[in-house]
């Protein structure tokens, strides 16, 4: 498994950024061949954190590329800072 967190800071309105990435970004993440798990976290003061979790390493590099173009075209005055993105193979899970 392959997984990918990206760190949001300078969240303008957590909720409405939940919610929106409930009804856009969800449905087109979930499509992507491998998905396993998809987590929104609101970690509080203006930060964000999702956690992608796929299959393979292609899978969690396509939703990279479209979690990028979402961003961009329906939430940048939510997320208006590029996030801080880590990502790697699992190496111990249950």
């Amino acid at each position: 498994m392959y997984v990918t967190v990206r760190r949001y800071e300078g969240v303008t309105n957590p909720t409405e950024a939940g919610r929106q990435v409930r009804e856009t970004f969800l449905p087109v993440i979930s499509e992507i061949p491998g998905f396993v798990a998809y987590y929104w976290v609101d970690a509080g003061g203006g930060v964000m954190i999702s956690t992608s979790v796929f299959q393979d390493k292609a899978g969690a590099e396509e939703s990279n590329r479209r979690a990028a173009a979402v961003v961009r075209d329906s939430l940048a005055s939510l997320l208006p800072k590029p996030p801080q993105v880590t990502a790697g193979e699992v190496v111990a899970h249950k």
